[in-house]
């Protein structure tokens, strides 16, 4: 009966994925022909306004890129990461830099490090800290404390060697990539810390995207025959995911090979962890740009096993391949289940993986998650309660890979508006205009974090654009009728528990999340869980379930403050 229900099920959603699909796949599937919204927001409309040059975090990545010449890495970068680096209770920024492919190129600008000093001013503490790089061509970042010392630790992914940097404890960090054996020496891009094998210990994953070279470079072309950067398909040099293992002596094993993720490879360019067959082990979902994702599920005894085709989240329900390039497991139905939700290219949509019984549906719905991205190519993205409703919102990085049909900047012909998407509850979402700003922003963005800069209760955004300047989103929907809660969620060690799932009651309803910073585009989020409550002002009960099914309940909590619990201070669940 069940499996009857699941074929009945299937071909249901690939009718509705037809019928909407097609008739707006040939509306949008040439890039670039919805222009920007002229529509003048409400001011309930206006959540965010820019404020990087203000507070002091002046960034400008650069892709390096010369006329008349298009290596394919200049178009992917790069990634940003939020970090309390200094223990002081402040949301840090660490942007990290692209440079240049050519050998004669003179500049070296580096990653930088902003230290957040409160009230929005953020000081340039990179040369003091010591996380420039060392002339690297960067991508993006994920942050955690690998060796539980108690300070937050930076993993950088680049083109070629990758860095690790270990928070020293005061202010300053060490480059301990060749000690710890981390290095690779590959085109990294998103990568993720994770406890796989329940020791208490952060293991790390890395996608790495394409095997390339500037001697492997060929030519490609866009709109007109005009030259322009190539698919990775034409490469035909696909990666293999990469898995150390933490030993917990500041070292890691590469155990890519004996885990079995030499088995399949991809163009991988995002990774989202988490439970996603309810097993009691975290598993790895990695976004293949134009080939199959994979779902490496793990076996509970070292080894993974990829299961995307199968459980139904490789490709879309017409059985193609798309450019996955952002992913996040976010519980989107509150449900108790984490689904998955992928950027793409322009005219494919943005694609929601809803998960059914460890089964995922490809869920297409007029008012879905992915219904306006038709006309864009997405990159960065969270799902996060902004306005504090108790609903889930979506914030996506969008810009361009190849030139349209028509620019927004005649200066960049690869940017785009970002979006931002209300949500309403059961899936259900309205774009806001100018993606909540007052004036829209367009810049070709890649890789975008999430957090709380200023400790306010509201959701902030830093967005890295390719040549061009970092944008700093402050969150300015400070209803006092809508209220918020934080937790810092800890090992009984006191580092962040990654992974680890919550679920509240509060105000007569149920809201789950994940603790999931190192997710999105190649970017790292804020460690601490975000929950808005609207008008309930206070939180009855939080229930926590650690690894292996090990589960707690804590509160009650009032509302508009943050909280650290702690793994072992709880009250058992019966």
């Amino acid at each position: 009966m069940l499996s009857r229900f699941k074929t009945t099920a299937w071909f249901a959603w690939v009718a509705v994925y037809l019928l909407t699909a097609c008739s707006k796949h040939r509306s949008a599937s040439v890039e670039g022909i919805t222009d920007v919204p002229a529509t003048r927001p409400k001011p309930e409309q206006i959540w965010f306004e820019e404020v990087a040059a203000k507070a002091g975090i002046q960034f400008h990545y650069q892709s390096g890129h010369r006329p008349g010449q298009f290596y394919i890495p200049e178009i992917m970068g790069g990634g940003v990461g939020l970090l309390d680096y200094d223990n002081d209770g402040w949301m840090d920024v660490y942007c990290v830099q692209g440079g240049s492919l050519y050998p004669d190129a003179k500049l070296k600008p580096g990653n930088k490090l902003f230290r957040n000093l409160g009230g929005w001013r953020f000081e340039d503490i990179t040369d003091k800290a010591g996380v420039a790089g060392h002339g690297e061509y960067g991508m993006g970042c994920a942050c955690g404390d690998y060796n539980g010392d108690g300070w937050m630790d930076i993993y950088v992914t680049n083109l070629g060697r990758n860095t690790l940097y270990r928070n020293n404890g005061n202010g300053t960090f060490t480059d301990v990539t060749d000690q710890a054996g981390v290095g690779g020496n590959s085109w990294s891009t998103s990568a993720a810390f994770f406890d796989y094998d329940h020791d208490g210990n952060l293991d790390l994953v890395v996608a790495n995207y394409i095997k390339w070279s500037p001697d492997r470079e060929i030519e490609c072309s866009s709109r007109g025959g005009k030259l322009d950067y190539c698919s990775p398909m034409d490469y035909k040099a696909p990666a293999m995911v990469r898995l150390y293992h933490n030993r917990g002596d500041g070292t890691f094993e590469d155990v890519t090979v004996a885990a079995g993720l030499d088995k399949v490879y991809g163009n991988g360019l995002g990774v989202a962890i988490g439970d996603l067959d309810h097993n009691g082990w975290l598993d790895v979902y990695v976004a293949n740009d134009a080939m199959p994702n994979q779902l490496w599920l793990n076996q509970g005894n070292g080894t993974f096993k990829d299961e995307a085709m199968f459980r139904g989240c490789a490709v879309s329900a017409l059985g193609v391949p798309e450019a996955g390039m952002g992913v996040v497991a976010v519980d989107l139905m509150q449900r108790g289940c984490l689904d998955l939700f992928i950027t793409h290219l322009v005219g494919e949509a943005n694609r929601l993986f809803l998960n059914t019984n460890d089964f995922f549906l490809d869920w297409v719905h007029p008012k879905g998650p992915g219904a306006t991205s038709w006309s864009f190519t997405g990159f960065g993205v969270g799902f996060f309660d902004f306005d504090r409703d108790g609903l889930l919102d979506l914030y996506v990085a969008n810009g361009r890979v190849k030139y349209g049909a028509t620019d927004y900047d005649p200066k960049d012909p690869y940017a785009e508006p970002n979006q931002l998407l209300k949500g309403s509850g059961r899936g259900e979402f309205e774009e806001m205009p100018n993606a909540g700003l007052a004036t829209p922003l367009i810049a070709t963005s890649r890789g975008c974090a999430f957090g709380d800069l200023d400790n306010d209760g509201g959701i902030d955004i830093v967005v890295i654009n390719r040549d061009g300047p970092a944008h700093v989103l402050r969150n300015i929907t400070g209803s006092t009728e809508r209220h918020w809660v934080m937790f810092r969620v800890q090992s009984r060690n006191g580092i962040d528990a990654l992974n680890t799932v919550l679920k509240i009651q509060a105000g007569g309803s149920v809201q789950w999340r994940q603790v999931s910073p190192n997710e999105g585009y190649c970017s790292s989020n804020d460690p601490r869980v975000h929950f808005g409550l609207g008008a309930a002002t206070r939180i009855d009960s939080l229930t926590i379930n650690w690894a292996k099914g090990d589960e707690e309940i804590f509160g009650p909590f009032a509302a508009n403050a943050t909280y650290a619990v702690r793994r072992g201070t709880g009250r058992r669940h019966d």
